[in-house]
């Protein structure tokens, strides 16, 4: 125990001298054993990105087949993101419970039988079901997925390990409107195209389900759990044997100091106000995200691209160009993830997606319906804002959010923090088509500009980093609010 310069009693877990002690870094086989882990945990990404991204193409001839008003609509597309809200919330706090690997496995089939119901509904009732099932499996995997990769990933690479699913996520994205614009522009006179589209998402779900059969628990877990063979044991399948057991010593004293102090559910946040802080931290970075605006552009981009001036077949094939971008900013982002500071990292993303939200006010408003450099402006502008966003914000932010929680609270945390994300999320998906018909894409955009300053005000003054620190050493720090020292913390981090 330690007294803060407040005199308030936190515990000190004494990992700073532990992760310097720490065998270093080796390549060999226990590599290449968490790159196949990370592939397969993935597959969750892939689903949660296909998910997400297929409506962009299948919800106007769903709308067009059942009859949908612009509100039913969106009442389908944002059932799904409420649902992960509450997936999000309960996914963590499952994980908590039964482990990281068996949630996964029970997300997986949540994501195979949530695509039967879509796939096969006969009315507007069972696709709302089945888009609420599928959208437990995504808010689900959007917690603990990260939370699984960041768990097993050594510190030194646990931004490009963790970034991964998000990575598959745009992947996902990208391969729904790939799917979209080939199923639309071949099949689009036939009756329940739509339905097409969904069906692809059963595919990845059986991959993710006897993949994670074979996959191993987090040792995190593991060790909270009193089972300390088992997580040495898969530690010294994805470390060196001096590695592995090194780190598990680590784990073993930060869990029994957290047992000497009792600290568990939500009552041990509340008794700590450096925890109560990193928690409303943790929820203003997810809404953060979901306030630029970047999950409207995925779920509605055809119908942005055509208030642009694009046709509807047109529009189909120009929503590929945001997927590649998607993909390719991710690609720099895992590049990045272990070379840039988080915070430096979320305030380019915020100053550039703000930046183009500006840009695509200004250019819809100076370049008039019938113009024919409007829909390629607007174009060209829509794609830089999905490029700058997955190149510095959402793999950033969903890194962040998996390692900044200390162990005892992990799950929770982040299971709140994405609830209130996807909730923000779900409120905007539910009324983006009403507010583009009503204040037009300029008014819109506009909006998400001046949301957009508000947060990169927030992110600079608010949110601590996490990069190059071991899991452990940053619980301490968290538990103290010793993070919060920006100039001391920035020294701290390697370069």
């Amino acid at each position: 125990m330690r007294e803060t310069h407040e005199g308030q009693a936190v515990m000190t877990h004494s990992t700073s001298a532990q992760e310097n002690t720490l065998p270093p870094l080796t390549p060999g086989p226990h590599l290449k054993r968490i790159g196949l882990v990370s592939v397969v945990a993935c597959f969750g990404g892939l689903l949660f990105g296909y998910d997400t991204g297929v409506s962009n193409g299948a919800e106007r001839p769903m709308q067009l087949e059942l009859g949908l008003t612009d509100l039913a609509l969106g009442v389908v597309i944002s059932s799904l993101i409420f649902a992960a809200a509450v997936g999000a919330l309960i996914g963590g706090k499952l994980s908590d419970i039964i482990g990281r690997r068996t949630t996964i496995i029970i997300l997986s089939v949540l994501f195979f039988c949530g695509t039967l119901l879509v796939v096969f509904s006969p009315n507007y009732g069972v696709l709302v079901a089945g888009r609420v099932c599928l959208g437990l499996a995504v808010g689900g995997a959007s917690t603990v997925v990260p939370v699984y990769l960041a768990e097993l990933a050594p510190f030194e690479i646990r931004g490009s390990i963790t970034g991964r699913n998000e990575l598959a996520i745009v992947t996902g994205q990208l391969l729904a409107f790939t799917i979209n614009a080939i199923v639309g522009n071949v099949f689009g006179h036939v009756d329940g195209v739509w339905r097409i589209m969904f069906a692809m998402c059963a595919i990845p779900a059986v991959a993710l389900f006897v993949g994670m059969l074979r996959m191993p628990e987090s040792p995190r877990w593991l060790v909270e759990k009193g089972r300390h063979e088992d997580a040495l044991a898969v530690l010294k399948t994805v470390r060196s044997p001096e590695r592995a057991a090194a780190e598990v010593a680590q784990v073993e004293h930060v869990a029994e100091e957290e047992q000497e102090e009792k600290q568990v559910g939500v009552r041990a946040i509340l008794a700590n106000k450096w925890l109560v802080r990193i928690l409303l931290v943790g929820i203003g970075v997810a809404m953060a995200q979901q306030l630029t605006g970047i999950n409207s552009i995925m779920y509605y981009g055809q119908r942005v691209l055509i208030e642009a001036g694009f046709t509807e077949g047109a529009a189909l094939i120009a929503n590929i160009a945001a997927g590649v971008f998607s993909v390719i900013g991710g690609i720099i982002a895992l590049y990045n993830m272990d070379r840039l500071d988080r915070r430096k990292t979320f305030a380019i993303g915020l100053s550039l997606t703000t930046t183009c939200h500006v840009l695509i006010g200004f250019a819809s408003m100076l370049l008039p319906v019938g113009n024919p450099l409007r829909p390629y402006v607007l174009l060209f502008l829509v794609v830089a804002f999905v490029f700058s966003m997955q190149s510095f914000l959402n793999v950033a932010v969903w890194v962040w959010l998996a390692e900044v929680f200390p162990l005892f609270m992990r799950g929770l945390g982040i299971g709140i923090a994405v609830f209130f994300g996807w909730s923000t999320n779900a409120v905007l998906a539910l009324f983006f088509p009403t507010l583009v018909d009503s204040i037009g894409i300029t008014g819109v955009f506009f909006l998400f500009a001046a949301v957009g300053a508000a947060a990169l005000f927030f992110v600079i003054t608010q949110v601590p980093e996490t990069r190059g620190i071991g899991l452990e050493d940053l619980e301490d720090d968290v538990t103290s609010g010793r993070c919060y020292d920006f100039r001391t913390a920035k020294q701290s981090v390697p370069s």
